[in-house]
Formats: C-alpha cells, sequence, structure tokens
C-alpha cells in the first residue's frame, strides 16, 4: 500500500514540477510511469515485493476465474440440455495445502461460486474438503479436481 501512495504522490509532484497552467493527465501519467521506476528501483528498501506483480497475479486471478466459470456454464449447461440421464453426482474430496482461515475461506467461495459443484463439508483440520459434484465419472472429476488446484494456486500465489 506504501509503494501506490508514494507512486501517486511521484505523480502528483511531477506535475507540480511541470509547472503547466493546468493539470494535465499525460503529465500525469508520465509522472506515473516514472513512480513506477523509481518505485521498481527502490522497492528493496520497503521490505515488500514490488506492488505491480500483485496487481498482475489479480488480473491472472480474474482471467483464470472467468474461464473457469465459462466453461463450467456451459458444461452444466450441456448436461441439462443433453445428458440428463447420464449424470452421475456424487461426493468427491479434496485435500488442500493452504494454511490460514482467510484462504480456505476464499477457495470455499470460489468452488460454490462455481457452477456444478458445492461444498459439502470442510474437514476440523482444514485440510479437506467434502465436495458434491453433478458428476464423478473419471474424466469431469479430474477436471473438476484441476480447476481446484489452479484457483489454490492463484491463491498461494496471491498471499505470499
Amino acid at each position: 500500500m506504501r509503494q501506490v501512495v508514494l507512486n501517486i504522490v511521484i505523480a502528483f509532484l511531477w506535475v507540480l514540477f511541470q509547472d503547466e497552467d493546468s493539470f494535465k493527465l499525460t503529465t500525469f501519467c508520465a509522472g506515473y510511469l516514472i513512480g513506477l521506476l523509481v518505485i521498481y528501483i527502490l522497492h528493496r528498501f520497503f521490505g515488500q515485493e514490488f506492488y505491480i506483480k500483485k496487481i498482475w497475479v489479480a488480473i491472472k486471478f480474474l482471467a483464470v476465474y472467468l474461464y473457469q466459470l465459462a466453461t463450467s456454464s456451459i458444461s452444466i449447461i450441456t448436461y441439462i440440455l443433453f445428458k440428463t440421464n447420464d449424470m452421475n453426482p456424487g461426493l468427491v474430496t479434496y485435500e488442500t495445502d493452504l494454511e490460514s482461515d482467510w484462504e480456505i475461506a476464499f477457495l470455499t467461495i470460489l468452488i460454490i461460486i462455481t457452477p456444478g459443484s458445492t461444498v459439502i463439508r470442510i474437514s476440523k483440520e482444514n485440510k479437506k474438503f467434502f465436495l458434491h459434484a453433478i458428476d464423478i465419472s473419471n474424466e469431469e472429476k479430474e477436471k473438476l479436481l484441476s480447476s481446484i488446484k489452479q484457483y489454490e494456486n492463484l491463491i498461494l500465489e496471491v498471499t505470499h
């Protein structure tokens, strides 16, 4: 957070030092880019990662989530329209490497809002999820578990 504030301050200082008659967005953007360069050079002294990396991870996370949401929605629509008799609903277990309550809650929310699966229970140790899936055939089960693992890896990337 300190890096973002410092970057905005540098951008405003850049606008002030340009001695222009009015505020220009292009001058502010140039100052912001200069601030990015300065903060990138000095980010080791903050004791934190460069904040643009976190923004990139958040964008990547959003893209993966939207892709998973679209593909799972299409899959559910296909099941409803064409494969109603072929559905094989059931329970699946998933073991997680997440440790904090926040990470586990976030993964739970992501599983719940993705169509086709829901979390039934989480073990007392917060290491095992019990999920209900609309289809637990081997292929669909592997797809579900790999998408959950992808979510988990992105959560770990964001939080660590």
